[in-house]
């Protein structure tokens, strides 16, 4: 990781799992780095358990003019948009929401930069957390559409602002940090309760789909690389290895001592979503070119790892601890 001494760092959506985890890696590199959430997504046992030495700052991302003014204020060197309403499902009930959170947000921050480099003279750069479901079968779901949308602002800012800006197409990645609304936080988390005998079943939607799963961890290095490049372009982030979400049960229920997940796992058809992408896998060799970075920890450790986090969790009745990541 490069040297930040001495610069400022803005990350929006500071408060989930890739903004924990790329806010501990800049802030061990030196930086300055002041994290933007939403107030009800900041509760005070999680910012004191992660985000420690980060200046957590609740706003509003879709409100232009707070925004502005942050970035008057702070003048950061390096913005990372992490923000996003990211659930694909729920897009579809909320789709004004989603575009204003997923697109017009993002081009609101490009604004701001361009603002703050025509007034002051500074080159702030930006990342872009983009998504694999912009090129899958489920690219017409609003979620992926306000994707497509911020990545094509986003080019229009590197090419035509001359603002160094990229965006990454991030595949699934996950983390013990990761909630049970995603579908691996409610399956860890699900196997650790029935291995404790807190409940008795799981139920699921569409198992056969097939996802390239990686570690938040690895993924925010990438990012960090990104904006460290001296020439911005766009790439994909993952492992460029699949698996079904069936091997990601099986994966999880043995690292909990259950050798068939069956009696546990239910098919519910209202899980099912509207559109669903069957294979979703990266390209990891034009970010090992560009970026020199390859994902490193193994999708069995991944998961395993999830699994003791949940059941470590159910020990202590601590949901929040540094120890955990």
């Amino acid at each position: 990781m490069r040297d930040l001494q001495g610069r400022t760092v803005l990350v929006t959506g500071v408060t989930g799992q890739d903004g924990i985890y790329l806010s501990r890696l800049l802030l061990r590199a030196g930086a300055r780095v002041v994290g933007l959430t939403l107030p009800a997504t900041a509760p005070a046992d999680l910012c004191a358990a992660y985000l420690a030495g980060v200046e957590v700052v609740p706003m509003d991302i879709c409100d232009r003019d707070d925004v502005f003014r942050l970035v008057a204020e702070t003048e950061p060197d390096e913005v990372y948009n992490l923000a996003a309403m990211s659930s694909v499902a729920r897009s579809w009930d909320e789709p004004e929401i989603t575009r204003a959170v997923n697109h017009t947000a993002v081009v609101t921050l490009l604004d701001a930069l361009v603002e703050l480099r025509d007034r002051t003279g500074r080159e702030p750069r930006f990342f872009q957390a983009s998504s694999a479901e912009v090129a899958g079968s489920a690219a017409h779901s609003p979620y992926a559409q306000a994707k497509a949308a911020a990545e094509d602002a986003v080019r229009e800012a590197r090419l035509k602002q001359g603002l160094h800006a990229c965006s990454a197409r991030l595949f699934n990645h996950e983390s013990p940090l990761r909630p049970a609304v995603f579908v691996t936080g409610k399956i860890t988390r699900g196997v650790a309760e029935i291995a404790a005998g807190q409940r008795s079943e799981l139920r699921l939607g569409n198992l056969d789909v097939s996802r390239d799963w990686g570690f938040a961890g690895d993924y925010v290095e990438a990012m960090a690389l990104m904006l460290g490049a001296d020439e911005p372009q766009d790439v994909e982030i993952g492992t460029g290895i699949t698996h079904t979400l069936d091997q990601l049960l099986t994966t999880a229920f043995a690292a909990a001592g259950i050798d068939d997940p069956a009696p546990y796992v239910v098919t519910d058809p209202d899980l099912i979503r509207p559109a669903d992408t069957a294979v979703l896998v990266a390209d990891p060799e034009p970010a090992a070119a560009a970026l020199g970075w390859r994902a490193t920890t193994t999708f069995d450790d991944l998961v395993r790892r999830m699994v003791e986090v949940h059941q470590e969790r159910l020990r202590t009745g601590v949901e929040h601890d540094a120890r955990y990541l």
